[in-house]
């Protein structure tokens, strides 16, 4: 897959698993990809969850996508994105946001976008080659 095809398959499959680490502890955790373009993966997460706390403490991340028969895993680096704009279409595109946000306000939703990104593509047809990460 090039770079084009596995932007197109992570927003095609956009329920990942996202994996952290917490001290020397790996942690993982399902999540829904707000989408993937040039600029990284961008998702969100609420301000006082371990999630956020995590990536404050480790900006290193993994996230691995699955369809039926192919896995693309994509390691990178998650920053903090400070835009109202992008806030309010995220909560406008997710309508279960918005009791929660009207409620709490803004503040309380983080959203992350993984930069630096290096992915991996696996299918069955790969599956005893040694994994190869190269740039997004």
């Amino acid at each position: 897959m090039n770079r084009e095809q596995i932007l197109e398959f992570v927003n095609a499959n956009p329920l990942c698993h996202l994996a952290t680490c917490e001290g020397m502890q790996p942690r993982v955790r399902g999540m829904m990809l707000y989408r993937a373009d040039g600029s990284g993966l961008i998702f969100h997460t609420g301000r006082g969850k371990a999630l956020s706390r995590q990536l404050l403490a480790n900006k290193q991340v993994e996230v691995c996508f699955n369809s039926q028969d192919t896995q693309v895993r994509v390691a990178g680096v998650a920053e903090i994105v400070e835009d109202m704009d992008l806030k309010q279409e995220i909560v406008e595109a997710r309508p279960f946001l918005k009791p929660w946000v009207e409620q709490h306000g803004y503040d309380l939703l983080v959203v992350f976008r993984v930069t630096q990104c290096q992915a991996a593509v696996w299918t069955m047809a790969t599956n005893f080659e040694p994994t190869q990460y190269r740039r997004l």
